[in-house]
């Protein structure tokens, strides 16, 4: 996704938002707002030609360091294009993508009326990690969001403190130990 997107990618974003149950925002930003505020990597269209039928980017979720690796999912489908299997292509290409770039954590919060959204999640791997009730208001009305995760095994890099660092005074430096989150170093 580039900015010559931007005005296809925001009348989608505006159709989730019409449809009240996308999200808690009700009008889209500008490009320079949306852009700052997404990862540069991850950022996907599907197009039939040049029309622009759905897409998906990353957010971080933190400035700090540690959190790198975590990012926010959006997701939208043009309304013409909704049922025909647009979003589960997205968010297959997305996971790849992601994996790519080194993210090990993808994270969605949706409001709980937008079934087809976590139904989509799970399709791709992600669980449901926990519900916030009444969350936010919009229109009048307060919603509940449901919290979505899908960690990866692909990546992951932990830095593995000596043994021996515990036990003496003068600095060690980390080794560096890659291997599948969810695994112990030996």
């Amino acid at each position: 996704m580039t900015q010559h997107d931007w005005n296809a990618v925001r009348a989608i974003y505006l159709e989730g938002i019409a449809t009240g149950n996308a999200t808690f925002e009700t009008s889209a930003p500008e490009w320079s707002e949306w852009n700052a505020a997404h990862l540069p990597s991850c950022r996907l269209v599907a197009r039939s030609g040049s029309r622009v039928l759905g897409w998906v980017a990353l957010s971080p979720v933190s400035s700090r360091r540690v959190y790198a690796g975590v990012a926010e999912v959006s997701i939208y489908v043009a309304e013409h294009a909704r049922s025909q299997q647009i979003g589960s292509k997205l968010m297959a290409a997305l996971v790849e993508a992601s994996e790519r770039e080194g993210i090990w954590t993808l994270q969605a919060g949706i409001l709980a009326e937008n079934v087809h959204s976590i139904a989509l999640h799970e399709q791709v791997g992600f669980r449901i990690v926990g519900k916030r009730e009444r969350l936010g208001s919009l229109h009048g009305h307060w919603h509940d969001v449901i919290l979505m995760e899908r960690r990866t095994a692909a990546t992951g890099v932990l830095m593995v403190l000596p043994a021996e660092i515990w036990s003496v005074r003068r600095p060690l430096k980390p080794r560096r130990v890659t291997m599948p989150l969810g695994e112990s170093p030996r």
